[in-house]
């Protein structure tokens, strides 16, 4: 009896960890064509093909749901990239490693599979406000943290002046991304990324 519980445990696991993928795309699938406020828990359900309950035992709520689908797509990224966990490079070249992570960043918000279910949420997420502190609480924010701790090497490396504020000083690069990104103000491609690093390092003054 012991050898056939041991034996099936992997199979269970495995099943499991399909479902909740057929769960995550499902999820990310129908935000980004219905919107949030027409994915319900049952419609995840019904396109990943396991029942509802199957996704209350794991979660409470659709919001928790994505969250977790787009924690996951992160993951699933950075392991493609070889960077689990990931974080900025630090090449002692603090401009050449904004630009290569921003670039990276740029690559993302061109992939269908990222850019759909991210503008259903960011959308949702200026109306509702508990789903917008949340995404910002549980992916933004670890997001922007590693901006900080980068900036911060640069400080010690005196790169960047002590005095400067790190949480502060990335939102001169990232911010204006996110704003053309969300509002389509222009075109999103490297060479835009690499001159906001430029002008958010060396600023507009002449030199």
């Amino acid at each position: 009896m012991a050898q056939n519980q041991s034996s099936s445990a992997p199979d269970t696991s495995r099943r499991s960890e399909r479902s909740r993928r057929a769960i995550y795309d499902a999820a990310l699938a129908l935000v980004a064509e219905v919107g949030y406020p027409k994915t319900t828990i049952e419609g995840i359900a019904s396109r990943a093909g396991v029942g509802k309950q199957t996704i209350y035992r794991w979660w409470s709520s659709k919001a928790d749901v994505l969250l977790d689908a787009f924690l996951d797509l992160g993951n699933q990224a950075a392991e493609a990239a070889g960077q689990v966990p990931y974080s900025i490079p630090d090449s002692g070249d603090l401009a050449a490693d904004l630009k290569y992570v921003l670039r990276a960043t740029v690559d993302e918000l061109h992939d269908p599979a990222f850019e759909a279910p991210s503008r259903a949420l960011a959308a949702e997420g200026l109306v509702n406000e508990e789903l917008g502190r949340r995404f910002v609480a549980q992916l933004l924010e670890p997001q922007l943290q590693l901006y900080v701790g980068r900036l911060r090497a640069a400080q010690e490396a005196g790169e960047v002046r002590p005095e400067v504020d790190p949480r502060i000083a990335l939102e001169l690069f990232v911010s204006p991304l996110a704003q053309r990104w969300l509002q389509h103000t222009g075109p999103i491609t490297y060479e835009y990324t690499d001159t906001l690093v430029d002008y958010a390092l060396h600023g507009l003054a002449p030199r």
